[in-house]
């Protein structure tokens, strides 16, 4: 598996475990847990699967500048506490800086998720001067 080139300081236990990161793609695995349940039925809140998603996205690019541009999503079923989301993105194209990545979720072979990443990699970090 390459080197994870980014957001190293980010928390695996809201944002999943990265599984496989390869040149243009990667899995993360979520965990769900007490943490992220949004009411008394054990609904997962949405901003949970999204940064897991996210998450894979940012390592599909694996560049340590990579931010997140724009973002469209479905939730296409509900996750409840317990349940484990494999989330698999995949750049789909590149046009320069720009990279367009497809991101899948799904629960024991059922999906649950879908969504378009544009990812851009500035020439440097967001928040550096210059």
């Amino acid at each position: 598996m390459p080197r994870v080139k980014t957001h190293a300081r980010i928390d695996k236990s809201l944002s999943g475990e990265p599984v496989s990161v390869e040149d243009g793609s990667a899995t993360v695995r979520l965990k769900t847990s007490e943490v992220m349940v949004a009411d008394e039925k054990g609904l997962v809140h949405g901003g949970f699967l999204f940064s897991a998603a996210d998450y894979a996205a940012m390592l599909s690019v694996n560049h340590p500048n990579v931010v997140l541009a724009k973002a469209e999503v479905k939730f296409l079923k509900p996750v409840k506490v317990g349940d484990e989301v494999l989330f698999r993105g995949e750049v789909k194209e590149r046009d320069g800086r720009k990279f367009k990545v497809i991101v899948e979720g799904e629960r024991k072979g059922e999906k649950v998720f879908e969504g378009t990443f544009l990812c851009i990699v500035p020439e440097r970090h967001v928040l550096e001067r210059g």
